[in-house]
């Protein structure tokens, strides 16, 4: 694995334990060993760009946010797809008709039209309280890269009722992340290797959830945590420790990253 150029993390239950703030000590010294040995380092996630985490001693390279939809790295913007504006007007009707307040992610700030309990956790897991704006009516006018509402599997089909250019990538089971059909981590991902010039072959993940089956899928190596879905493990190409036994500073170690 001497070969690896760039390695892909999602945040939380990979690099940060679901029932944490902060990362580990033992993975942010990976973190900074990997970067030390000439490896370029990019967070994947579904959160925004305002919501993504510093962690000491370790400045990013790239960043794939909004699962996808929004990828950028210190020189500007890498790639970008938002959803059409009718497809949000009707997601957000079929919000309203299943009684459901949502949340619409602009690049610069994440917006609500009301909040319910499933919201108000998911807004938690990146220490964020949701927004509720006076001003959301002129927000949805925007580019919105992402629409994050609380939602049950079996509701799925009820919230993409009549939407053909959007899908639902999910990661807890009860809540979802709206994105683009054609964007996700797996197309970021692709955009991103394209830009620097990296073979597939030597490109890595590291994720836990559901919406990191294309990541995992568009890397030369795709490594699930002992911790993630069943789905994801299914098509990993290895297994690491669980988040809270620092899966990926064992992993690192044990393959010669660091």
């Amino acid at each position: 694995m001497q070969n690896i150029k760039i390695i892909f993390f999602d945040i939380d239950g990979t690099l940060i334990a679901m029932d944490k703030d902060t990362i580990s000590d033992k993975v942010l010294e990976t973190l900074r060993r990997l970067q030390k040995n000439g490896i370029k380092l990019c967070l994947a996630t579904g959160r925004g760009p305002m919501l993504v985490p510093h962690f000491e001693g370790v400045e990013f390279d790239a960043f794939l946010t909004y699962n996808g939809s929004y990828c950028y790295d210190h020189s500007g913007i890498l790639y970008s797809n938002c959803i059409p504006k009718e497809e949000v007007e009707t997601i957000i009707r079929n919000a309203t008709n299943m009684g459901k307040p949502l949340a619409i992610a602009t690049k610069d700030r994440m917006a609500a039209n009301g909040k319910d309990q499933d919201l108000i956790d998911y807004y938690a897991f990146g220490n964020a309280e949701v927004d509720v704006a006076e001003d959301f009516e002129d927000i949805k006018k925007e580019k919105v890269y992402q629409i994050l509402m609380g939602a049950r599997k079996e509701e799925y089909p009820q919230v993409l009722k009549d939407v053909k250019a959007a899908e639902i990538t999910a990661w807890w089971d009860r809540a979802v992340d709206i994105i683009p059909i054609n964007a996700g981590k797996g197309i970021g991902i692709e955009k991103m290797l394209k830009y620097y010039g990296i073979d597939k072959s030597q490109s890595m993940a590291f994720g836990d959830g559901n919406n990191d089956i294309e990541m995992l899928r568009s890397v030369g190596t795709g490594v699930a945590m002992a911790n993630a879905s069943d789905d994801l493990k299914a098509v990993a190409d290895e297994i690491c420790k669980d988040v809270a036994e620092d899966g990926i500073y064992h992993y690192c170690l044990e393959k010669g990253l660091i």
